[in-house]
């Protein structure tokens, strides 16, 4: 459903102009000493959806992470709770993209955090910066590498 088409009683996602989200539910393995949800866990979730949408924004398979800026916590989750993971591409440099990520608990509706800056650096084989070419975000796959970076023989559709 588009954002547009939500009515004011729902619970708008798009916060921000949040383009990308995907949600996790909170297993035991996942909970900390306290029994609540471990931000180690969480930051390894942001991180590699990060990742993923940095594959498909940049188009290229081989993309590291170069900075995630202040975590500010504000609330938690308990096992079982499902949370919404969202984030926004703010800015391509020659060889980066940043993003912002905030995550929701879909059980409480409550922020469980926001982090302003995560930036991704596409890199080659030697994993050196290289530039990427792109300044808009897109919304169609048209930019997802067709060859797999360990054989480059696979040819994906």
């Amino acid at each position: 459903m588009n954002v547009s088409d939500q009515t004011s009683s729902e619970w708008p996602w798009s916060e921000g102009g949040i383009n990308f989200h995907t949600r996790k539910w909170v297993r035991p393995e996942d909970l900390n000493a306290n029994g609540t949800l471990f931000g180690g866990s969480l930051l390894r979730w942001i991180d590699e959806e990060a990742a993923i949408y940095a594959i498909i924004q940049l188009g290229n398979y081989r993309v590291v992470t170069k900075l995630i800026s202040e975590i500010n916590f504000e609330s938690s989750a308990l096992q079982g709770d499902l949370i919404e993971m969202g984030l926004t591409a703010t800015h391509f440099g020659r060889t980066s993209l940043t993003m912002r990520a905030v995550v929701r608990n879909m059980i409480t509706r409550k922020r469980i955090l926001s982090i302003e800056r995560l930036v991704f650096v596409s890199v080659d084989e030697q994993g050196q910066p290289i530039p990427h070419g792109y300044s808009a975000i897109t919304y169609d796959r048209d930019r997802m590498p067709h060859e797999h970076p360990k054989t480059d023989s696979v040819r994906l559709p």
